[in-house]
């Protein structure tokens, strides 16, 4: 059943002042000295700091709380490539996610380029404003090239949120998975619907983890992608199996279901067929590749994951971008590094495993969540999350040498609710100034 009508939901983006942003002064300039300090003559010294040394930018201006979300509406949600305007809503609300999540400033960048090599170039350009950029809803196979040539030239954190959150917040779900299974991620066996960014992504994770390219058998529209097929792209051809099956027969003894493409694609026979202690991580939305109450009424041993907030076990970016960049500034690390994945999916598992205080539960209408098989990944809105993963990222990028500013990690988890809640306390105040009725 929907939360909200059509009407709601355009009001919501319209309603007083329009769209979901707004950038207003943190200074204040009511005086005349105020004015000299803003700007001309006073901001002079700050000018004459910086060029005198340019880190001195993340002492004297927003740099290091500010991130770019770039886009080209090429592939915006399950909508598809709709253009920058249309995919404009969706890239400020990612600012809304990123600030009431973890206090991080966002501009967003949605602009008309499909070409990759021009999409580099404009995010180089980027650089002396950002401290990191979130590319977003770029299509496959141009994202990927554009996020790794970026990595390799740019001195900031870059992160395809579109192929690197679904793989951290699922391989938390699968650690977890296998641990209440008993399992080994090198003994399992992997089917994927879905060969594009995500799904490719995902994949390259669970690798790091410590699958193998062997034990996957990924599907896109045309059925498995096998070495007999033409035409395949370069992150195609990387999971090539060596002989063509149809999906059902790679369903037979399945341990692990990665879905990342559209409904209807398993039935209750397929579930049925799979191996002891079942996952299904079923991704598509809003309709997932089988529905819940059908997939769980064929295996009762079944641990499964979805897209949507109204079944147990959702994945939501949401749970990673934020922290992850949050651990990311506050450290000045250049890159976002496999190591960094890793610290998050693990602290994101390991925070499965702790009591869920009463104020969480009643958020989700529940009177307690525990792990298990129907919560084996924390909720969206559970608090804690910023705490457990940010210091789990910072750590990563100073262990793994990315970090240009390490921090003090005893002391970082208080820094971080203490920012939290100042940062809660305004915009309140600047929500409720306008009376909204949502």
């Amino acid at each position: 059943m929907a939360l909200y009508t059509k009407e709601e939901a355009l009001a919501y983006h319209s309603d007083k002042r329009r769209g979901k942003l707004e950038v207003f002064s943190i200074k204040p300039c009511a005086t005349q000295k105020h004015l000299t300090m803003a700007y001309s003559p006073g901001v002079a010294e700050a000018c004459r700091a910086i060029h005198a040394d340019t880190e001195k930018v993340y002492e004297y201006t927003n740099k290091g709380n500010l991130v770019a979300v770039v886009s080209n509406g090429t592939a915006v949600l399950g909508l598809g490539n709709i253009g920058p305007e249309a995919g404009k809503p969706v890239m400020e609300g990612k600012g809304v996610l990123f600030k009431i999540f973890a206090d991080i400033d966002v501009y967003d960048l949605n602009i008309r380029q499909l070409d990759p090599l021009k999409v580099i170039e404009f995010c180089k350009m980027l650089e002396p404003t950002f401290g990191g950029i979130n590319l977003e809803d770029i299509k496959s196979p141009e994202c990927f090239q554009i996020e790794q040539t970026l990595i390799k030239e740019m001195g900031i954190p870059v992160f395809h949120d579109d192929q690197h959150g679904t793989a951290i917040i699922s391989g938390a779900g699968l650690l977890n998975a296998l641990e209440i299974s008993g399992k080994k991620i090198g003994d399992i066996k992997v089917v994927v619907s879905g060969a594009g960014a995500a799904a490719v992504s995902t994949c390259r994770f669970y690798i790091s983890m410590g699958l193998t390219r062997e034990q996957i058998f990924m599907f896109d529209s045309k059925g498995l992608i096998h070495t007999g097929r033409e035409g395949l792209n370069k992150e195609k051809r990387e999971f090539a199996q060596s002989k063509a099956c149809t999906l059902a027969e790679a369903m037979n003894g399945a341990d692990l279901f990665l879905g990342l493409s559209t409904k209807d694609i398993l039935n209750a026979d397929m579930v049925r067929s799979m191996a002891e202690h079942p996952v299904i991580f079923a991704c598509a939305n809003p309709d997932p590749e089988i529905p819940y109450a059908v997939a769980k009424e064929a295996r009762a041993d079944l641990i499964m994951a979805t897209g949507r907030s109204d079944f147990p076990n959702q994945i939501n970016n949401v749970l990673g971008f934020p922290y992850i960049f949050r651990g990311a500034l506050d450290v000045r690390a250049r890159i976002i590094n496999e190591e960094m994945k890793l610290a998050a999916a693990r602290a994101l598992a390991d925070l499965a495993k702790e009591p869920v205080p009463a104020e969480v539960c009643a958020l989700f209408g529940v009177k307690e969540l525990k792990f298990g098989m129907d919560y084996v990944i924390p909720k969206p809105l559970d608090p804690r999350v910023l705490t457990w993963v940010a210091p789990a990222v910072a750590k990563a990028a100073m262990d793994s040498g990315v970090a240009t500013q390490p921090l003090d990690l005893a002391s970082y988890p208080a820094a971080l609710e203490a920012r939290m809640a100042s940062m809660r306390a305004r915009t309140k105040m600047a929500v409720d100034s306008f009376g909204y009725g949502f």
